[in-house]
């Protein structure tokens, strides 16, 4: 018995390792054809250490494929020491490919049109970052300078830290390459990070549902068996309410939905128990669970 189980966890080790190294292979194709067949002509730039790159590229003339790499080394080496080697050989592998593709391959322009080229370009690059870091690996190290300094500075968070990155990113190519290329970046930005959003998160939204109510077993029960939902639930007390009760013992329900079905549960709960304190979140990603609805016998 030991021995199976020892062999199922290798061989799912496996095969998740080869599913990393495909997402990584493809993010480095699909980033590489949105910097040469989009934005490198048209000079535009995105944002993080990829724009850096190519405003210097375009200023000094040395490749973008040397400058992303060199620029790239002191953001692998903070995430080695603090995200771990299996993290450092598959971003240094994965950056050093990204490279290696600007360089070798050619990739036709494919548009003239500079809206056509800021939308898509980032759209190729969004799902070139987006498949590399479900492949555990980054193509820019921006966002771990970025994890570093807002544990360090600790009022501001990583989200924080990239926005005041890019728009000193921006505001140089405003002053370097001209108003319009600069304007057109930040679309190209915005395009990016939308599509690495969607890789990263999936169509469906998550919410986090919490419900508090006197009726709560009946609340997990529509749940549970109407909806075909798992639940958690916590055991909980009341603070002091309007009937002046202090620690009141209350079930505290917890479920995930897809954003569309929050308005169907939260009618339910409501007809059950108008008085029901319901606390919605937005929830970035799940893993496990009863996330699918059951299917009805």
């Amino acid at each position: 018995m030991g021995t199976s189980i020892t062999n199922k966890n290798i061989k799912a080790t496996r095969e998740k390792l080869i599913i990393d190294w495909v997402l990584i292979v493809l993010g480095i194709f699909s980033a590489s054809l949105g910097l040469k067949g989009f934005l490198l002509s048209s000079h535009f730039i995105d944002g993080g250490v990829t724009g850096i790159s190519m405003l210097l590229a375009d200023i000094t003339h040395i490749p973008i494929a040397v400058l992303l790499f060199v620029i790239n080394v002191p953001f692998l080496i903070l995430g080695y020491r603090r995200l771990g080697l299996g993290f450092a050989i598959k971003s240094t592998t994965a950056i050093a490919g990204l490279s290696l593709c600007l360089a070798l391959i050619h990739f036709p322009d494919v548009t003239s049109d500079k809206l056509l080229t800021a939308v898509f370009g980032g759209f190729f690059i969004g799902v070139g970052i987006g498949f590399a870091i479900r492949g555990g690996a980054v193509l820019d190290g921006t966002e771990i300078a970025a994890l570093l300094l807002s544990k360090k500075a600790q009022i501001l968070k990583v989200s924080d830290i990239v926005l005041i990155l890019n728009v000193i990113i921006f505001g140089a190519a405003a002053f370097l390459l001209g108003i319009e290329s600069a304007l057109y970046s930040i679309l190209t930005y915005v395009s990016a990070s939308k599509m690495m959003d969607f890789i990263l998160n999936g169509l469906d939204q998550y919410i986090g549902i919490t419900v508090i109510s006197a009726k709560s077993e009946v609340i997990r029960k529509v749940i549970t068996m109407q909806l075909g939902r798992g639940v958690t639930v916590y055991q909980g007390k009341s603070g002091y309410g309007k009937d002046g009760h202090i620690n009141d013992p209350r079930d505290i329900i917890f479920t995930v939905l897809t954003r569309l079905e929050v308005p169907a549960i939260k009618d339910k709960i409501l007809k059950l128990d108008p008085a029901a304190f319901i606390i919605q979140q937005s929830i970035d990603d799940t893993t496990g669970g009863l996330m699918k609805r059951k299917k009805e016998h």
